[in-house]
């Protein structure tokens, strides 16, 4: 109702937070069955006696929750509105999860235990059992006298070790740090970059050679191929403008993979075990290749981006071949490419204009005899009896004669004086190259240098770091280091500079907001819970529990082989809320 759809953000908010749901409940039901303990038997006086007795801390206790999650509503970026739901929704089901506590159970209670012969409720055995035991054992050694002050300073030192080393997790690559995890998909993509010039033959062959090659693969259920153009528009096509492909020399490959019921591998796996074997196809007609799969998240141009800017484009077209040299000479990175075209040759064809003019020849008839062998043109229609429209009558080269140049020479024209004159009498022909088309962001000329990794470490984040440290002590080949931004663009664009994108970025403001978020969390959670206790310190001591929750989160991520993701930030927020809840009810 506030607005959100019903999708899988908004029910994963739903299933994270139904085990909150139930904790306010259980607190108001299980007070009242400790007054009925005590030996109250009307229920009518106990239950209000007892919901009063932990209304204000229970209420307390939803509040620290609310204001653990709510922060991360403001999360901006990509990850903003995918993340939104979570916060709101949850926050929202507390609060009425509180109302529901306070008003439906109690009566329900009522309703229910009315009838109910209480005197069987009464004091339970009070020696503790094992439980008691157990406690003794454990907590008890550190209560007491001089001996347990000297166990207490040795378990502080003990828990302050394992934080320290459950934080190293990360920095030692045990615990991998991921935006998402790779979902098991249906499908993947293969992208085929030809060198510009490329006929469509050549690309359509390499495509071909590609799927023979995808049909060995048991998990493949079916492909289709797209040559010189791009596939139907999907996810990525959107997010990385795979739609606007064109040309003879760009090739695309839809790959869809039986049911994952059907199969061991996950999407993934896969995708990883046909990289190397599509790429040498490619490379063997001096193609580039690149596997790519559906994003688990926020979509990016590639998880791995580096922007290249200068004073000229030419120097920034060498900085970023630079670039591309160190992305090729870091391991497990792959899918390496630029957005530098191919340097494919240009004939211009020069008229020399006095001959020309001697021979009675006008240049436009020279310029479109060499147009419409090339390009084709429409010089009369045909029409018939049976046909509502006209056909058009189209002149243009086989496909095989405009790969030779002097195929369209031989061509005559016309002269004033009737005179069939051979094309190439009154033109030379120049050798060049094709320029590169410039782009641009935020008005400055930019090069791409984009890539992903792979292996062990799937985290794009790793393979950045390594890059960045290679390229801090390289000299680019003008003489001068490449000066790296992390966050901001360069605010000098007469020195080369790179601007690091991507994924990173997408991670960086993430879990920027959601550090603040935690933050404020804590800020609201301490005033919370000094206005109830009119105490500064006692909130101290409830809410000493949050920094050990590392303990458990990062060993956890190990244990399991799980990454540490934007997924795993939330939990610890709410960790946060949970624990401190847990404190206040003791």
């Amino acid at each position: 109702a506030y607005g959100f759809t019903l999708n899988r953000v908004s029910l994963f908010a739903l299933i994270f937070s139904i085990g909150i749901l139930v904790d306010d409940a259980i607190v108001v039901v299980e007070n009242i069955h400790r007054h009925i303990q005590l030996g109250k038997s009307d229920l009518k006086t106990a239950i209000p006696e007892a919901v009063d007795e932990v209304g204000g801390p229970t209420i307390l206790a939803t509040l620290t929750v609310i204001a653990a999650l709510l922060p991360m509503a403001f999360v901006t970026g990509l990850m903003g509105p995918y993340m939104s739901p979570i916060p709101i929704n949850a926050s929202m089901g507390m609060l009425i999860s509180l109302a529901v506590a306070y008003i439906l159970t109690p009566w329900m209670t009522y309703k229910m235990l009315r009838n109910v012969n209480l005197s069987h409720h009464g004091h339970g055995d009070d020696d503790g059992g094992a439980l008691y035991e157990l406690s003794q054992k454990t907590v008890g050694i550190f209560l007491g006298g001089v001996e347990a002050a000297r166990r207490r300073r040795w378990l502080l030192i003990a828990v302050l070790v394992l934080i320290i080393g459950s934080m190293s997790l990360g920095i030692f690559k045990v615990v991998v740090l991921k935006m998402l995890p790779f979902d098991n998909k249906s499908e993947f993509q293969v992208i085929l970059d030809m060198p510009e010039g490329t006929s469509l033959e050549q690309t359509s062959q390499v495509l071909t050679e590609m799927t023979e090659y995808l049909s060995t693969v048991k998990e493949v259920n079916n492909f289709q191929v797209y040559a010189g153009t791009a596939a139907p528009i999907n996810f990525n096509g959107l997010v990385r403008q795979y739609y606007l492909r064109s040309g003879a020399h760009v090739g695309d490959i839809q790959v869809n993979l039986v049911d994952k019921q059907e199969r061991d591998r996950k999407s993934h796996e896969i995708a990883l075990s046909v990289r190397n074997s599509l790429q040498a196809i490619a490379l063997k007609y001096d193609g580039n290749a690149k596997i790519v799969e559906v994003p688990p998240g926020p979509p990016v141009m590639s998880p791995l981006v580096a922007e290249v800017y200068g004073l000229n484009y030419e120097s920034q077209i060498m900085a970023a071949r630079e670039v591309r040299a160190a992305f090729e000479a870091t391991p497990d990175i792959i899918d390496v490419d630029d957005s530098v075209e191919y340097p494919a040759q240009r004939l211009v064809v020069h008229i020399d204009r006095n001959k020309a003019a001697l021979l009675g020849v006008s240049q436009t008839d020279i310029a479109d005899a060499v147009a419409t062998a090339l390009g084709g043109n429409d010089v009369g229609y045909l029409h018939g009896r049976n046909m509502k429209y006209a056909v058009p009558i189209r002149l243009e080269f086989a496909v095989a004669d405009k790969a030779d140049i002097n195929a369209v020479l031989d061509m005559k024209v016309s002269s004033v004086s009737g005179d069939l004159i051979p094309i190439s009498e009154m033109v030379s022909v120049v050798e060049d190259q094709r320029e590169h088309s410039i782009q641009h962001k935020d008005l400055m000329p930019v090069v791409y240098v984009t890539g992903d990794m792979a292996g062990d470490l799937d985290s794009p984040l790793y393979g950045m770091f390594e890059i960045y440290a290679a390229l801090d002590k390289h000299e680019i080949a003008l003489g001068e280091p490449i000066r790296q931004y992390f966050i901001n663009q360069p605010d000098n664009p007469y020195f080369h500079s790179l601007k690091w994108d991507g994924e990173w970025q997408v991670t960086y403001e993430t879990f920027r907001d959601m550090g603040i978020a935690y933050a404020v969390g804590m800020v609201l959670i301490y005033l919370l819970v000094v206005a109830q206790f009119r105490s500064y310190a006692v909130p101290l001591i409830i809410m000493a529990p949050i920094p050990l929750t590392i303990i458990g989160v990062m060993p956890g991520h190990a244990l399991l082989g799980a990454q540490f993701t934007a997924t795993s930030m939330i939990g610890m927020i709410a960790l946060a809320g949970i624990i401190v809840r847990n404190s206040i009810l003791l």
